[in-house]
């Protein structure tokens, strides 16, 4: 079965970075695009970064553009995303999802990230 599983989550100082990481398997990985959404304390999701299924494009919500690098690795079937630059604003927890006709149809179980001094 699909099975997405995030790792890399923690308490970070502002300013700090963090290396999100996700396992993926159950599917041909290398077929889809992926993507990173997250959920701040209190708020809705919020759609971060995706990536076409060939790391060829990708694309960043306005407020992470220039701080937050997104990547995969076919081989290993894993997506990443590295944060830089962190900010209070960036704690929220933070799903993989695997995107498919214009939805998100599966999803890891997230990981925390904590932004604070």
């Amino acid at each position: 079965q699909v099975q997405l599983v995030e790792s890399g989550g923690g308490l970070v100082q502002p300013g700090g970075s963090l290396r999100l990481s996700c396992a993926a398997s159950g599917f041909t990985f290398s077929s889809y695009w992926m993507s990173w959404v997250r959920q701040a304390p209190g708020k809705g999701l919020e759609w971060v970064s995706a990536i076409d299924s060939g790391s060829g494009e990708t694309l960043y919500t306005g407020s992470v553009k220039g701080r937050f690098t997104i990547s995969r690795d076919n081989a290993k079937n894993t997506l990443s995303l590295q944060m830089t630059s962190l900010k209070p604003d960036d704690t929220a927890v933070y799903y993989c999802a695997r995107d498919y006709a214009g939805r998100y149809d599966y999803w890891g179980q997230g990981t925390q990230v904590t932004v604070s001094s």
